[in-house]
């Protein structure tokens, strides 16, 4: 369901923003008159941040819905004033931030007025215009790519539906790279640019470069963070390493040797998502006779019922005011983007906003009636409800209790999408509900979406800390990609890639600047949150059947942590609700557990790895 993703962090702002996965431009800085106090400029500087949060979300809600030559240059501008602000305040909150006796308030809020920007510009004169322009134009790239299907152009999101259907080599190769091509290969110079500029602001804050800022922002060193993420990755990689395994010879088994090897990497396009992100779409190729039915189709589900865009969105909402939560405000339904416009360009990639930080809640999507889409709008709910919990926090507090927070709690709900939560809503009969034979095959189902997803995940931020430290140069952008998704993911390209191509660009969060460790956190989180919701539910049956659709008192516990915003460090909101301070892929491991055990036994005497 990532695919999106979706959802949390801006383009050229800051990652606590109305807007999940968009941009959030706004105000010019506030003017200061003769020494301040810590206290003082904290209360001033909140102030004007907060006005620029709405100004700026307004911007870009339009520049999202209607891309055009005057929308791109209005979030431009924006956006450039809005790093100004930001650049500025960071540049203060670093000179107070060593002051004695300063209170929790103030000194948190230093903190993150120097971590919350995602691309500082440098102070000289045209800086910030100069970032806010490249940023806004290679989004305008990405929202306006095409590829081709048979020689004929076809957007990103028509691909990403035909990648998912399609079993013909020739086609899946031709959108790759036809997508890749047209789309990330004009990003790269601009891209290159964006990176100089955006570290030469980083070190005008203390920071190394950009990446180490952008590590500075989850309570600990960037060392210290890195570090977390290696270990939470050692923690899980053996379970993918047995999908790889067994998902690689039922693609050599239906393909043929030519097309898919029986060792070695897996050939990026055969994996049914543009990005080989998440596989589940492909399940129809790797389910085993007999174990790998699952019972029923949820696209097949919501077909026969008569499910269109707004009746998904309801089933969402349903979701979370059966947990006790008030219903969306009349103006959600009223200014949300259900599905794509057919007289203008817009981004269609799922986003969750609120634009007032208070109650215009919004998503941003081109629904299509199928699963996938189903899940994805139970996890951009699942932002809107997370914004509204926290939004009588000050303006500084305005976001999750770290970005993966933001991500997963939307995914714990997609999680609870059981057939027991299909039962309870309809969509489903008692009598088709499947029995407990079926669970590998729901497992698997699973896997290929969660497990798949995690050196995705992981990836995404290694290439770019290493683009941003200088330790892969502009011309090996390319190249060290390539590598890169090689050594995590174990997948190479469908045909030999120019050292002047850009793949990276290609995946929206590239151009967009979005800091992309969220979602491996969040992968991770999700687990320990529903893990955490199905004790307080008292479930007694398999982990993975588990739905806490209903329940008042796991509402009760999801909302005091919600609540917390960014008020205090995010152990301290894991705890509120799991009762851990520690982040564990141990869940998720037990959660899979059937899983692996079955994954071993289907790959005895294989050569696993690549």
């Amino acid at each position: 369901m990532l695919k999106f993703v979706s959802t949390a962090a801006l383009t050229l702002a800051l990652a606590a923003s109305p807007a999940f996965g968009q941009d959030k431009p706004a105000a010019p800085a506030p003017q200061q008159t003769g020494p301040q106090t810590p206290q003082a400029f904290v209360q001033e500087a909140e102030a004007a941040y907060g006005k620029a949060l709405i100004e700026g979300a307004q911007a870009d809600w339009v520049y999202a819905t209607y891309i055009n030559q005057d929308t791109e240059a209005l979030t431009a501008r924006a956006g450039a004033k809005l790093t100004e602000l930001q650049v500025a305040n960071a540049i203060q909150a670093a000179k107070f931030a060593t002051a004695k006796g300063l209170d929790y308030d103030t000194t948190r809020k230093l903190d993150r007025m120097r971590t919350l920007i995602v691309l500082p510009a440098p102070t000289r004169p045209g800086a910030a215009e100069e970032l806010a322009t490249l940023g806004a134009r290679l989004q305008g790239i990405y929202g306006k790519g095409r590829g081709t299907l048979n020689g004929k152009p076809i957007n990103g999101s028509d691909i990403e539906a035909a990648m998912g259907t399609s079993r013909n080599p020739a086609e899946l190769q031709e959108m790759w790279t036809s997508w890749h091509d047209n789309v990330g290969k004009p990003m790269a110079g601009d891209y290159a640019k964006l990176v100089d500029l955006a570290n030469q602001g980083a070190k005008e804050l203390g920071y190394a470069d950009t990446g180490a800022l952008w590590r500075s922002n989850y309570d600990m060193t960037p060392e210290a963070f890195a570090a977390l993420t290696e270990k939470l990755w050692n923690e899980v990689k053996p379970l993918y390493e047995q999908l790889h395994c067994y998902t690689r010879t039922k693609l050599n088994e239906r393909y043929g040797d030519t097309v898919q090897a029986k060792t070695g990497p897996i050939r990026a396009d055969l994996l049914g998502n543009m990005w080989a992100q998440e596989w589940g779409n492909i399940y129809d190729v790797v389910a085993p006779p007999g174990a790998g039915d699952i019972g029923y189709d949820t696209t097949k589900l919501l077909e026969a019922k008569g499910y269109d865009a707004n009746k998904m969105v309801k089933a969402g909402e349903g979701f979370f005011s059966s947990l006790g939560f008030a219903p969306l405000p009349e103006t959600f339904w009223q200014r949300s983007q259900f599905t794509k416009p057919a007289d203008r360009e817009v981004i269609c990639h799922a986003s969750a906003w609120d634009i007032d930080n208070v109650d215009d809640l919004r998503i941003k999507m081109c629904i299509k009636v199928n699963g996938d889409d189903f899940t994805t709008i139970h996890h951009e709910l699942g932002h809107n409800y997370y914004q509204r919990a926290y939004n009588k926090q000050p303006a500084l507090y305005l976001d999750g209790a770290n970005d993966g927070f933001h991500e997963a709690i939307g995914d714990t709900v997609a999680l609870s999408i059981t057939p027991e939560y299909l039962v309870q809503i309809g969509l489903l009969d008692c009598a088709q509900v499947p029995s407990a034979d079926k669970d590998i095959g729901l497992l698997l189902r699973q896997g290929m979406d969660k497990v798949a997803f995690l050196p995705f995940g992981l990836l995404i931020d290694r290439w770019r800390w290493q683009a941003f430290s200088g330790q892969i140069k502009p011309a090996d952008y390319q190249k060290a990609w390539t590598d890169m998704r090689l050594q995590y993911q174990g997948i190479v390209p469908p045909s030999e890639r120019p050292a002047d191509a850009f793949d990276p660009g290609a995946k929206y969060h590239i151009p967009a600047s979005t800091p992309y460790t969220r979602y491996f956190l969040a992968r991770i989180l999700q687990f320990q949150f529903y893990e955490a919701a199905c004790k307080q539910a008292g479930w007694r049956g398999p982990l993975h059947r588990c739905s806490f659709y209903g329940n008042k008192q796991v509402g009760e516990r999801l909302d005091a942590m919600l609540t917390m915003g960014a008020s205090k460090p995010w152990p301290d909101a894991l705890q509120a609700f799991t009762g851990s301070r520690e982040i564990s892929g141990k869940p998720m491991i037990r959660y899979f557990a059937p899983l692996t055990k079955w994954l071993q036994q289907q790959n005895r005497g294989k050569t696993c790895g690549w």
